[in-house]
């Protein structure tokens, strides 16, 4: 069986960190991950699966003594195969793998947007750095066809970019109505309260202060934020400042998204640059009208795949209203769209087992026990 060592930034919630939970899930390979920073929730969920956390505890992005440690846990690792996520593990990572002499260093790129890079501004040395070590892998994956472009346009070598697109287990965010008791229940969240929904990392691109702004321009009920991130305090300040104590929920890092997303009736995403938005797909596959402003996922598929959904502006204002819109229409689960089963477990692990042993793959058609090791 091939060794695989995933090596990501962080693990607190994220859609690259929950996709990598789901590969450690379903992956039939010997898989085990280093995180360089923070091991939040995701990582005791992927604890959780028997997989081993190697901790690197890196101090920020010139700490280069995060580099010979995780040589060290790679050559004595033995990997067939080491597989990054995020931007600085895939600097790290890959020059550790290099050094290493691992056989296959592949990558996976999940937050390259039009201008920004996971939420920072892309300027040329950043872009100059990321394709330095590019050069070092044999495969850089892209989740969805926006982002093969944009990779395409940084100018990476089209023999080593694939289109592997991010993966969602639809039988784990099936409706279920007795989670949805009981995190309401937890959460002293009345049965009748119509729930505007957010779930994602709690930062300056995902735009959460006009989500707040909106629902304070309605009459909904609660509205529940499950994430966290350095946006946090501003945020609560804000729901402050519109005189929404008490119904603004703000729940910090979940492993659990599937029974928070149960006891919403909507969720929006007022993310303004996104390069897959799983949130949203998520979303979709528990039954909840969604409200995005911007989701590869959906945009590259035809409309009629993506019924229950709706492409909202930047305006608080015509938020609001679509938000009315939606309660107005009561606490109704909409049949799950068809994007959801597009997007399956199966063609996401066939793909990336073809490049953890193949050769690099032409280029794709775009589509119309806590097991945990420490400062090693």
């Amino acid at each position: 069986m091939k060794r695989v060592l995933h090596i990501i930034t962080g693990l607190e919630t994220g859609g690259a960190e929950h996709q990598l939970l789901l590969l450690v899930r379903h992956l039939p390979v010997h898989c085990e991950v280093a995180v360089l920073c923070d091991a939040g929730s995701v990582a005791e969920a992927i604890r959780a699966e028997g997989v081993r956390v190697h901790q690197l505890d890196m101090r920020g992005n010139r700490d280069l003594t995060a580099l010979p440690r995780l040589v060290r846990l790679i050559r004595r690792g033995r990997y067939d195969v080491v597989h990054t996520h995020l931007f600085r593990a895939c600097v790290f990572g890959r020059l550790a793998a290099w050094l290493a002499r691992t056989p296959r260093i592949v990558a996976t790129e999940h937050s390259l947007g039009d201008n920004l890079l996971e939420g920072r501004k892309a300027g040329l040395a950043v872009q100059m750095l990321y394709l330095a070590s590019e050069r070092l892998g044999a495969m850089t994956i892209a989740v969805s066809p926006t982002v093969y472009r944009r990779l395409a346009a940084w100018r990476v070598n089209p023999r080593r970019l694939a289109m592997i697109p991010n993966a969602i287990d639809e039988q784990r965010f099936g409706f279920r109505p007795d989670r949805r008791a009981a995190v309401r229940g937890r959460l002293k969240i009345a049965e009748d309260d119509y729930v505007v929904g957010i779930v994602g990392r709690l930062a300056a691109g995902k735009r959460v202060d006009l989500a707040i702004e909106a629902f304070a321009g309605t009459r909904c009920g609660t509205l529940l934020i499950v994430g966290d991130g350095p946006e946090r305090e501003r945020l609560q300040a804000l729901a402050g400042r519109h005189g929404l104590n008490g119904r603004v929920m703000f729940t910090g890092d979940v492993a659990d998204v599937p029974s928070m997303l149960d006891a919403m009736d909507v969720l929006v995403s007022t993310s303004a640059e996104e390069t897959f938005n799983l949130a949203v797909l998520e979303g979709a596959a528990s039954g909840l009208p969604v409200l995005y402003y911007a989701c590869p996922a959906l945009e590259d598929l035809p409309a009629e795949m993506c019924s229950g959904t709706e492409k909202i502006t930047d305006d608080p204002a015509e938020i609001a209203r679509a938000l009315e819109r939606r309660r107005a229409r009561g606490q109704v689960r909409l049949p799950v769209p068809p994007a959801a089963g597009h997007y399956g477990v199966p063609r996401q692990v066939s793909g990336l087992l073809e490049i953890y042993g193949a050769a690099p793959a032409a280029e794709p058609a775009l589509p119309s026990s806590s097991n945990t090791t420490k400062n090693v």
